[in-house]
């Protein structure tokens, strides 16, 4: 196992009826700005539930935030935090409120010359104003990390900081029950190829993670598709389980003291900048293609997933990692979204242009080893064709 540091300092509160308690967790000095996206806390009952927990706070509100937060929309909340002194933010939403919330915060303590910067040049965080969270979509587990993911004119570029993790976070499954099937298949997806990218590397002998990250491989598989069948979805224990799988995936506690391969994240990002395609779903497109192409470099973990998240267990090892990888995509299927560059309407004529994106913003060592070149990107990428 590799040498780690690990602190998780949000403070969760999980379950029904927990949005109340930001009555006393927000300082009642504090003058909050609550951000959220498009509206459709206003139809859940999310809205009002926050507007009465805060009714004895001083608060404003900024809508908005896209799914793929842009930098022009999160910088006009910028003149409302400067007019009303606002000094605590509050996300109400999905990962890409929270995301953006933290580039709120981020942004109005920042004392350099653009506050892009922080992306575009990864400048440090110094200050950031603080800020908690409400999540209506289980997917990024960005409501207890320190990342955040910020577009700009096509450009997809992440950032990260303990400054902006959030104080607390209000998990309640039941506010889940209003999503589209597209969000609920989305959030899975999302959560599940979190926790593969900090899985599928090389053995370090990091058993704990390892078992760890098995087990909420596993429950994704089982509960995934419940939530889209009829007779199922209403079930807030299947809500539930899939929230707290988000959450575990990305909080930092799998990936500790061990090697980490984000380049499906990082491929992703540019389908997402350059075609607007769903975050979720370029995932889904990439990773299977990454499993492929980097059989022989994983191919030890890619043996254990094989046998201990999908009970392959005879045939050959070439013969249980495709069948792994089969079942992988078959997941992906069942959870409606696509496998295939050509799913989206995308063609080898289109391979150029996201090689050029991937050289202009860096991203040219790739993988648990930095030796995904831009060459083995193409290869990637073809091969998900």
């Amino acid at each position: 196992m590799l040498n780690f540091n690990f602190q998780n300092s949000t403070h969760i509160h999980f379950g029904s009826e927990q949005i109340q308690v930001i009555k006393t967790e927000i300082p009642s000095n504090a003058k909050v700005l609550v951000v959220y996206g498009g509206g459709s806390i206003k139809k859940n009952g999310v809205y009002e539930q926050v507007s009465e927990a805060l009714n004895e706070h001083i608060w404003f509100e900024f809508s908005g935030i896209e799914p793929n937060p842009t930098y022009s929309t999160l910088m006009k909340a910028q003149e409302i935090i400067k007019n009303e002194s606002i000094d605590y933010i509050l996300a109400v939403g999905g990962g890409s409120v929270v995301d953006g919330a933290k580039f709120i915060a981020a942004a109005a303590l920042y004392q350099g010359d653009d506050p892009w910067n922080i992306l575009a040049k990864q400048e440090a965080v110094s200050k950031a104003l603080p800020l908690s969270a409400v999540l209506t979509l289980p997917a990024t587990g960005s409501e207890s990390n320190g990342n955040s993911v910020v577009t700009r004119d096509g450009n997809k570029l992440p950032f990260s900081s303990p400054l902006v993790r959030p104080l607390f976070a209000v998990l309640d499954p039941s506010v889940t029950l209003s999503l589209s099937d597209r969000q609920i298949s989305n959030g899975v997806v999302d959560a599940f190829v979190h926790i593969m990218e900090q899985y599928l590397t090389y053995d370090v002998n990091g058993k704990v993670q390892d078992r760890f990250s098995e087990g909420l491989l596993q429950t994704l598989i089982e509960e995934g598709p419940k939530a889209l069948q009829a007779e199922t979805k209403e079930d807030l224990d299947i809500r539930a389980n899939i929230m707290w799988s988000a959450t575990m995936a990305l909080n930092g506690l799998i990936g500790s003291g061990v090697p980490q391969d984000w380049s499906t994240h990082m491929i992703g990002h540019e389908l997402t900048g350059e075609f607007n395609i769903d975050h979720a779903r370029t995932l889904s497109i990439v990773l299977p293609a990454v499993m492929k192409v980097r059989k022989e470099q994983k191919r030890e973990k890619l043996l254990q997933y094989a046998a201990r998240v999908w009970q392959i267990n005879s045939g050959n090892e070439d013969e249980r990692i495709n069948q792994a990888i089969k079942l992988t995509e078959q997941f992906f299927i069942q959870m409606q979204v696509p496998t295939r560059l050509s799913d989206v309407d995308l063609s080898e004529s289109d391979i150029d242009l996201l090689i050029d994106r991937l050289a202009n913003h860096g991203m040219t060592s790739l993988g648990e080893h930095g030796d995904i070149t831009l060459e083995i990107s193409r290869e990637i990428l073809t091969t998900a064709l």
